[in-house]
């Protein structure tokens, strides 16, 4: 299994669990992808994904999405998209 980087983690709501995420490259739902950095160390699917408060299904470079996340990350931690192979 390898990852290819999509983004980074800009911040983090404790109360919601949910992370946002600026997007170096595209990312849909369904997508596995691997938190890394700063204490983070997890693989998870994407099952949610919005953009100002409005479910998408897919996003592109350059947009910052939210998701809810299966463990609390830092910002700045980086987000790879897994490649199964």
């Amino acid at each position: 299994m390898s990852g290819t980087r999509i983004g980074e983690v800009t911040h983090y709501f404790d109360r919601l669990g949910v992370a946002t995420i600026l997007l170096t490259n595209s990312l849909t739902k369904g997508d596995s992808v691997h938190f890394l950095g700063h204490g983070s160390d997890f693989i998870q699917s994407i099952t949610s994904m919005q953009v100002e408060h409005e479910t998408i299904l897919a996003a592109k470079k350059g947009e910052e999405v939210a998701i809810k996340t299966d463990k609390p990350v830092k910002a700045l931690t980086s987000v790879f998209l897994i490649n199964e192979e």
